[in-house]
């Protein structure tokens, strides 16, 4: 017995169904921000990529929960109460540099988890590092940002900048919950001091 034409629409509209939650899910291409520095940095500090909040206010780390501007505003005075021009000004005062290991990715929500790696774009960190010759040290914002350096990055930059000091330290992101506020505080202090110029 054949089936009736409304029975033929609903089997088409099933298949239909089945093909699209088997296909492969993208997202837009995300793309970050341009980095913030003097040319006499000797810190840089590196995220993965901006999250949801801070690409729809085109600044850095604009989520009102992430510990970012706080730490910072313990660190070189670049409160969460400033204007942003003014914290940014605050950093490049205190040496900080500031960017991200990737220049785009595809991504859905804000969590590094949800990268998808493939599309993984990283920003041109070898040759900042050669227009910034007194970066001593790099400090990965999140595990993410250090596992892309590690593989992508690094290869690039050893043999260049073999001194260069690299460290891993926790996110300021408020998923990143493991550790209280003054422990993140202590690492990123302990992370940010350099000996005087010399």
């Amino acid at each position: 017995m054949q089936r009736s034409a409304a029975g033929r629409a609903a089997a088409r509209r099933r298949a239909a169904a089945r093909r699209r939650a088997a296909a492969p899910v993208t997202h837009p291409t995300l793309v970050g921000f341009p980095p913030v520095a003097r040319r006499d940095a000797r810190i840089l500090v590196l995220g993965s990529m901006p999250g949801a909040a801070s690409l729809r206010a085109g600044r850095y780390y604009a989520h009102p929960h992430n510990q970012f501007w706080p730490i910072m505003g313990v660190l070189c005075g670049a409160t969460p109460e400033l204007p942003y021009a003014q914290r940014l000004l605050c950093l490049r005062r205190a040496g900080i540099a500031l960017w991200d290991v990737l220049h785009a990715c595809r991504r859905r929500g804000s969590l590094d988890a949800a990268v998808e790696l493939r599309s993984a774009a990283p920003n041109d960190l070898l040759q900042f590092l050669r227009d910034h010759r007194q970066v001593r040290r790099v400090l990965f914002n999140g595990a993410l940002a250090a596992r892309i350096w590690t593989r992508r990055v690094q290869p690039h930059v050893a043999r260049e900048f073999p001194g260069l000091e690299l460290r891993r330290l926790p996110s300021t992101s408020p998923a990143h919950a493991a550790l209280s506020r003054a422990r993140k505080l202590e690492q990123w202090r302990a992370a940010c001091a350099l000996s005087p110029r010399a």
